[in-house]
């Protein structure tokens, strides 16, 4: 038998885009991630160190922190097939991607196979035919440096996360965690929710004239008043409200702008001055995975995650340069291929005077990576892609930023006109601001943040009349408007993502497992773009700044991915760092075993909220509560904080309301005419709610039923009581199963049930009035999932009854999901190339299985 090359890379799909360029008798297969990891569970270590103390963590920090390394579940399977392969060949082409995860699953990977025949380390940075060609006579060997610093990062976590975790969990609450940088991520959003709390708000007043010019309306607004500057947001401090410093501005009030504008209603409004200036702005450079992750949510709302899961899959299509990069440089072919699209698409007039090159501003990045731009050096346009939906949204940005760093600066024209009027003793100053494109240039293919660049063009330009010093403007309107100062913005996964790169925390391939973890954990809610963190996100933050402040300190913790970077180059030895880290007299070890005398749960549980007085807010089993002293008999006075209450939109007022309420007990809103029972309004965790009749020992669950949108807790009329609380409604029974169809209202709306297979009402459905024809045609529908429960991919129709087969996102990770079988993916599994025949594997082998046991509190 003729003897073959194999080659091994992480998914099918970059397998079966290497294939199209190499030779026959090379084997391309795919490894399906990550083949080695630390146990997962102390049902993965190995039996001969169960016993060890230190086996809990997975490493051993008493022989130079060497790792416990086991293979996945349903990793055994590829590692057979992959030697079986092996043995039929006389050449090993280790093809993972080019960074340090990538290395570290090479070596793996030799550890695994110990093959008898040469391997060859083959990188590249895009899978196109030129450069597979030229990987394959450029190899060289796995670098152990690169595979030391990934095996150092990944001890690291396991250190912070298994030594600090338990901490939590006995001085806060059971399940709670720590991580080693995502704990620096939710010290930023906890520290923009303590700038809101401290937030005093400051109100000012202006005038907005609506003027006209040789019948050209335009806007002036006033800025200032006989002399005298007028205050705008930027001049009051946050935390008190006031003016900075000194400031000798003058602050209108309503009274003082109203009388302004009766006083201007006559008066003439004259051009004082006009300045016109000449400006160019350049494009911006290409994309690194940061600046990737920030775009794609500001312009196509996607979180981190999904934007790199789209990267990923469009470079193992051989569409994009490697999506996890830090440097913005591209090579001379891309910039060739960038100069010649420009030329083709938009002309020579477009094209920058001299080839642009660019250079990362942060001393860590890889200078040897390109930045993420098209494939090859003949650009393919979005539209000849062949691409649709996510993939070709994602491609489409790519290839605008790339090609128009390339281009010609944008000239434009701004003209300032300063007009003023002058009436009852008082001289007011307005100033209207325009602008104008003289020439568009790179605009012309690509603007930061905007979806359709012509449509954005015309957004850019604010064109005012033709005026000179001396000209009249005619007032169409006149009005006093008021503003208020807003509080600092939260955090969305785009500002995130930005704050970490500014601060050194985390690489590119961490930003996205940075937020998935902090959301998945419960410390960070979404609502809307907005990152919000919860109490009990507060809480553990809290705890790791008071006793474990290096943890969470940006200097450290970048301080740490610096000396990552120089294991990395071969600057630093791993394991005096990791001893002085974990074991050294301030160690880890150390500072744990101290803290945890020093630490008391009860002040651990408490948050401190300056704007709460005499009101504590805790942590407990459910989630956050409130406790006042002073009670009917002078004791404690426990209160629910619902889920939906910021820490930062906790008021005092509200404390006080929901206190009182908790305080007094339910006060019926009225009688059920159906049983004479009483119906009560009360506020739980998941927010306000009403209830039929009272918690009891032969009643412990009675009916009860959210609040919808709108409807004020305090002010709940019967009828619709009494129309939330026919809820859940029958239906009728399923014509196949003949098991009951109820309409509901839940958390995320309302919706039908059959069997715990629910789908969701449409816009035109009412929950109220819905029928079972209506319900069945609803379950008939493929399911979408939601958060926690969110169908990232649909696979195909499982072989046994043709019905859908889909990984889905959960609590603790992906998982491959067949009707009521579940099947969690092993990690490092690249979902975009997972097939059916893979998921189907994982499922009857998940099958076979006992299901766990719940464990008991």
């Amino acid at each position: 038998m003729a003897k073959q090359t194999l080659v091994v890379v992480e998914s099918p799909t970059k397998a079966k885009t290497i294939r199209k360029f190499l030779p026959k008798h090379y084997v391309v297969e795919a490894s399906m991630g990550h083949v080695r990891d630390l146990p997962q569970s102390a049902a993965d270590i190995p039996e001969k160190l169960k016993k060890e103390e230190w086996a809990k963590i997975g490493i051993n920090v008493e022989q130079d922190f060497e790792p416990i390394y086991v293979v996945p579940k349903g990793k055994s399977k590829i590692i057979q097939d992959l030697k079986k392969k092996l043995a039929n060949a006389d050449e090993l082409y280790l093809a993972t991607d080019e960074d340090r995860e990538g290395e570290s699953i090479s070596w793996h990977l030799l550890q695994l196979l110990k093959p008898k025949v040469p391997v060859k380390r083959m990188v590249f940075h895009e899978i196109t035919k030129s450069a597979i060609e030229h990987a394959l006579t450029d190899t060289r060997d796995v670098d152990l440096r690169l595979v030391r610093a990934q095996e150092t990062r990944r001890i690291l976590d396991r250190l912070v996360g298994y030594t600090v975790s338990p901490l939590i969990w006995k001085k806060i609450a059971f399940g709670l965690s720590a991580g080693r940088v995502q704990s620096a991520g939710l010290r930023m959003i906890a520290q923009r929710e303590r700038e809101r709390m401290a937030f005093k708000k400051a109100s000012y007043w202006d005038l907005i004239a609506g003027l006209e010019k040789d019948k050209t309306p335009f806007q002036a607004r006033s800025i200032e008043v006989s002399g005298k500057r007028l205050a705008t947001g930027k001049d009051f401090d946050e935390t008190t409200g006031k003016l900075k410093g000194d400031k000798a501005l003058l602050i209108l009030d309503e009274k003082r702008a109203t009388q302004l504008k009766d006083t201007l209603k006559s008066a003439p409004f004259k051009v004082l001055s006009v300045e016109e200036k000449e400006f160019s702005s350049r494009p911006a450079i290409p994309f690194i995975t940061s600046t990737l992750q920030q775009e794609a949510n500001r312009k196509l709302g996607w979180g981190a995650r999904d934007a790199m899961r789209v990267a990923q899959s469009l470079y193992e299509q051989g569409f994009i340069t490697y999506m996890r990069t830090d440097s913005p440089s591209l090579s001379q072919e891309a910039i060739k291929g960038a100069r010649a699209a420009v030329i083709a698409l938009y002309g020579k007039e477009y094209l920058s005077h001299e080839p642009r090159q660019f250079a990362s501003k942060n001393k860590g990045a890889q200078e040897a990576h390109e930045a993420i731009r098209p494939a090859g050096g003949d650009f393919k346009t979005p539209q000849d892609t062949g691409l649709s939906g996510r993939e070709f949204a994602l491609y489409d940005l790519i290839w605008k930023r790339t090609v128009s760093c390339q281009m010609v600066e944008a000239k434009k024209l701004s003209v300032t006109a300063k007009i003023e009027a002058k009436a009852g003793g008082d001289s007011i100053l307005f100033s209207a601001s325009g602008n104008r494109i003289l020439f568009p240039g790179f605009l012309r293919a690509y603007v930061e943040g905007s979806d359709d660049p012509d449509a954005a063009l015309e957004d850019q330009e604010v064109v005012l009349p033709a005026m000179k010093i001396g000209d009249l403007c005619n007032v169409r309107k006149l009005e006093a408007q008021d503003h208020e100062t807003k509080p600092p913005a939260r955090f969305t996964e785009a500002s995130l993502v930005q704050g970490l790169e500014k601060e050194g925390i985390g690489r590119p391939s961490t930003y996205a497992s940075i937020i998935d973890t902090i959301l998945d954990r419960g410390y960070v809610r979404k609502v809307g773009n907005a990152l919000v963190p919860t109490f009990t996100g507060m809480a553990v933050i809290q705890l790791l700044e008071r006793h474990f402040e290096n943890l969470v300190d940006y200097k450290f913790t970048s301080g740490m991915e610096k000396s990552l970077d120089d294991i990395a180059e071969g600057k630093q030895e791993s394991i005096p760092y990791l001893k002085q880290f974990f074991l050294g007299k301030e160690g880890l070890s150390e500072q744990v075993k101290a803290q945890d005398k020093k630490i008391k749960p009860e002040e651990s549980r408490t948050i401190d909220l300056p704007s709460l007085k005499g009101i504590d807010v805790k942590i407990g089993r459910y989630g956050a509560y409130l406790v006042k002293m002073g009670g009917k008999a002078n004791d404690e006075v426990h209160a629910t904080i619902p889920d939906d209450i910021a820490p930062a939109d906790l008021t005092e007022a509200q404390a006080e309301d929901l206190l009182i309420a908790s305080e007094k007990g339910p006060e019926p809103i009225g009688t059920d005419p159906t049983t004479g029972q009483s119906i009560y309004c009360l506020t739980g965790r998941f927010g306000p709610y009403v209830q039929l009749g009272e918690v009891t020992d032969e009643a412990p669950k009675p009916r009860r039923a959210s609040l919808t949108k709108g409807l004020d807790p305090k002010n709940v009329p019967l009828d619709v009581a009494l129309k939330l609380l026919s809820l859940p409604r029958v239906l009728g029974n399923h014509p196949e199963t003949g098991k009951p169809i109820s309409a509901n209202l839940g958390r995320f709306g309302p919706y039908v049930v059959h069997e715990k297979d629910f789908r969701s009402l449409k816009k035109d459905d009412d929950v109220y009035t819905v029928s079972l024809e209506r319900g069945l045609e609803l379950l008939k529908e493929e399911k979408k999932g939601r958060r926690g429960a969110l169908v990232l991919k649909e696979i195909g129709k499982h072989p046994d009854d043709q019905s859908p087969v889909q990984v889905m996102s959960g609590k603790y990770g992906a998982y491959v999901n067949w009707g009521k079988v579940n099947a969690t993916l092993p990690e490092g599994t690249q979902i975009e190339a997972m097939t059916l025949d893979q998921a189907v594997a994982l499922l009857k082998e998940r099958e076979g299985k006992p299901k766990a046991k719940k464990r008991r509190s």
